[in-house]
């Protein structure tokens, strides 16, 4: 009995050493199995993808008038209200015209005097042709004569000219705009004294419908453009122009498309760029001179091509695209790619993917190239999180 109660204790020693030895050997092998990432992936698919070029620049008025007097005088009345759309010879200043008036007078009776003048030169000249014929006056006094009737008729063309020039004089007392338009702020009140073809502009006259709007694009790519729209690849309207879409300063899309015109150009030699003009329709006036506008076009299609959102995309340190691609097994692959700016914060990939291949769209700063992660689609992530939400209620 002594011999078994002593080696009951050491029995129990025994049994409880094992066991936290056991215990041991457990947790020690669960410290070094790391559990599996779960990373949302999307599908590659494959799809013609249109080349939109979105480039920058600055709207300008479709024709500019400035205004100012072509004679000098008082103005004596404003004839519009700024900001005003106005015609193509609508008054819109009127100058005192008294002095303009006396003058047109003045050559009416300069004209009406000369024409007396030479009705009575040439009746002279007709008596005295009589007179030489039966020899009563002098060859010399005929002649005479006759000079006297050629030059009053020489008068009457002079004094014509002064009267034509006084009443287009008097008829710029009132000046009208050359051309349609929206006129901006005056720069002269009623009273002021304007004079003929003053270096300073009365005001401006702004025509805005249609408008233009200039974008700079390098000469190679302008080439490029050219040979694509020869062999059909950027589609042209019937006036052999192309369609542009215009999105304004805040990125909102302008409802009305404008056209390309490749004839309104002109090459900088220095930085070997081209002034591209785009002409808009603009029957609102929502756009204005001097507004900085984007304009998209579409320069062909890229067949077959896959497009990935640009946040699944990261660069190499020598500055290659690439993606994380996790294959059937479910292990990550970093693959590089040929990537093409694309529209909408995403980029059309030209190679390097493959239909059906799946894409990790999560948890790229953890993840790396042969690492074994556990792949779910985005969408069943989602349907999977509204499911749960259901089941909560």
């Amino acid at each position: 009995m002594l011999t078994a109660k002593k080696s009951l204790p050491a029995l129990l020693l025994v049994s409880t050493l094992l066991i936290a030895a056991c215990g041991g050997e457990s947790a020690g092998s669960q410290a070094y199995q790391a559990p599996v990432p779960s990373v949302e992936t999307m599908t590659v698919r494959l799809a013609d993808v249109p080349n939109v070029i979105e480039l920058s620049g600055r709207a300008r008025a479709y024709a500019e008038a400035e205004i100012r007097p072509q004679v000098t005088g008082i103005i004596s009345e404003r004839l519009f209200k700024e900001g005003d759309v106005v015609k193509k010879g609508q008054a819109l200043y009127q100058i005192d015209a008294a002095e303009y008036a006396a003058t047109v007078r003045s050559a009416e009776a300069a004209l009406a005097k000369a024409r007396a003048t030479a009705d009575v030169a040439r009746e002279t000249a007709g008596r005295y042709e009589r007179l030489a014929g039966i020899n009563a006056i002098s060859q010399q006094e005929y002649d005479q004569a006759v000079a006297s009737a050629s030059q009053a008729d020489a008068e009457i063309g002079i004094q014509k000219a002064a009267l034509d020039r006084a009443r287009i004089d008097l008829s710029r007392t009132k000046i009208t705009s050359p051309i349609d338009g929206r006129i901006g702020r005056s720069t002269i009140t009623q009273g002021a004294l304007v004079t003929q073809n003053q270096t300073d502009p009365l005001a401006r006259v702004l025509q805005t419908d249609p408008i233009y709007v200039d974008l700079t694009v390098s000469s190679a790519r302008i080439l490029g453009w050219r040979q694509q729209i020869a062999e059909g690849k950027i589609a042209t309207t019937e006036q052999n122009t192309v369609p542009v879409d215009i999105l304004l300063a805040d990125g909102t899309p302008y409802a009305l498309q404008g056209d390309l015109e490749f004839s309104e150009v002109n090459v900088e030699e220095s930085a070997g760029t081209v002034a591209v003009r785009v002409v808009v329709p603009n029957p609102d006036g929502i756009i204005l001179p001097g507004m900085f506008v984007r304009a998209e076009l579409v320069a062909g299609y890229y067949e077959n091509v896959a497009t990935l959102p640009q946040s699944v995309v990261s660069r190499t340190p020598t500055g290659d695209a690439s993606v994380m691609v996790v294959n059937k097994d479910g292990i990550v692959e970093q693959r590089q790619i040929t990537v093409e700016q694309g529209s909408d914060d995403t980029w059309t990939v030209l190679s390097g993917l493959s239909l059906g291949e799946s894409i990790a769209t999560s948890s790229l700063q953890s993840i790396r190239d042969g690492m074994k992660v556990q792949p779910s689609s985005a969408n069943e992530q989602t349907s999977a999180a509204k499911d749960s939400r259901g089941g909560s209620k």
